[in-house]
């Protein structure tokens, strides 16, 4: 029984590892998971704090996987590992029963799963902590005390250092829609010999006091007035893949008018900043973007600045007397901020395939590229 208790250990916390290194990797997007969560509970006054909450989830994950492993204080942890699983399974059961989530985001971009695969998994972890739980008390730490808690400390330090530095730098590993070397205007094609989604129309009712669910083509027997309509949502009983890589990518003027084509069209290469927007007080990226600014400019290579702020984008661009030498457009938020996981975040494109991209952090480091580009 040792055996089999100590390959389980091994196997939830490699799984818990793992699967938080993966989402620390991209710590943003798991917020915006939550905050889709929070806008179908009527919960957007969390979505201020779904960063942090993003952020502390992560830490925990991965510290509760490295200390299952070590075996460490395992009655305290294997609380923590049963509170988090029995929390997972709530979010990716709501989201696979519900058919209002495509996917949870448990393994990030870069392993997408499907609601019930997310579900299942879930599920399986947690028969398999339920299974350790009896044992917690009998598994000694595999290491001295003091070593364990040195380990731990360091994968708390680590763990919030990675995420800090991708928010800064970009995805280490980037699995995003935007990533090097698509070709934008194709992204936004739907794939060839695609399926749409296949859903139900699901009607929500109140009877005698109760909630009544149904759908559309199977309405109760007994329907009459004395059932009061509260809803209605389209649930998703089998998913396509129709939807294109890139969506809601739509570049608009200060007047409106949707210049995507006619930038994407463009040939030769172009510079793209991404921003959801830029605060009074000058940032630390403005002195090395007005190098690569005047080094585009000198090379004839257009920058368009793209903000779902469009108001404090402008100001930006007027205070520091470049509005003039450069195209301001307004794109969808959700747009920018799956494309821009750093805010500003810079792209190097050429005609609508992006070549690089860099966070604020690395500005300087485009200086090489844009210096090798030829004049256009």
């Amino acid at each position: 029984m040792k055996v089999i208790w100590l390959i389980t250990r091994m196997i939830v916390g490699v799984l818990f590892i793992f699967s938080g290194l993966v989402k620390a990797d991209d710590p943003l997007g798991l917020s915006y998971k939550m905050q889709e969560f929070f806008e179908l509970w009527n919960w957007q006054f969390l979505d201020h704090l779904a960063l942090a909450f993003s952020m502390l989830m992560i830490v925990f994950e991965v510290l509760a996987g490295v200390a299952l492993l070590l075996g460490w204080k395992m009655n305290l942890f294997s609380w923590l590992l049963l509170a988090l699983i029995l929390f997972f399974c709530f979010l990716t059961g709501y989201a696979f029963l519900s058919g209002r989530v495509r996917e949870c985001g448990c393994f990030g971009d870069c392993i997408p799963l499907s609601s019930g695969a997310s579900f299942a998994k879930d599920i399986g972890l947690l028969l398999l902590i339920l299974f350790l739980f009896p044992a917690r008390k009998r598994i000694r730490p595999a290491l001295n005390g003091k070593v364990c808690a040195v380990i731990l400390s360091l994968t708390v330090v680590f763990t919030f250092s990675l995420q800090w530095f991708v928010m800064q730098h970009l995805p280490i590993v980037d699995c995003l829609a935007y990533r090097r070397g698509v070709n934008i205007q194709q992204a936004m094609k739907a794939p060839p010999g695609a399926r749409p989604d296949s859903s139900v129309i699901t009607l929500v009712y109140q009877h005698q006091g109760t909630t009544v669910e149904f759908t559309s083509d199977k309405f109760p027997a007994d329907f009459n007035d004395s059932y009061h309509f509260v809803k209605r949502y389209d649930r998703l009983v089998r998913k396509g893949n129709d939807q294109p890589s890139i969506r809601d990518f739509v570049l608009l003027s200060a007047e409106g008018g949707d210049s995507t084509e006619a930038i994407l069209d463009r040939k030769g290469y172009k510079i793209f900043l991404f921003t959801w927007g830029i605060s009074e007080r000058r940032p630390d990226w403005v002195k090395p973007f007005s190098i690569l600014f005047g080094l585009a400019k000198a090379k004839q290579v257009p920058v368009f600045v793209i903000s779902n702020d469009y108001e404090s984008a402008a100001a930006w661009a007027t205070v520091e007397g470049i509005n003039k030498d450069l195209t301001l457009l307004k794109c969808d938020a959700t747009a920018v901020k799956t494309a821009a996981r750093a805010n500003p975040t810079i792209y190097l494109i050429k005609g609508s395939t992006i070549l690089e991209k860099w966070g604020f952090a690395d500005f300087e480091n485009a200086l090489p590229d844009l210096s090798a580009l030829p004049e256009q």
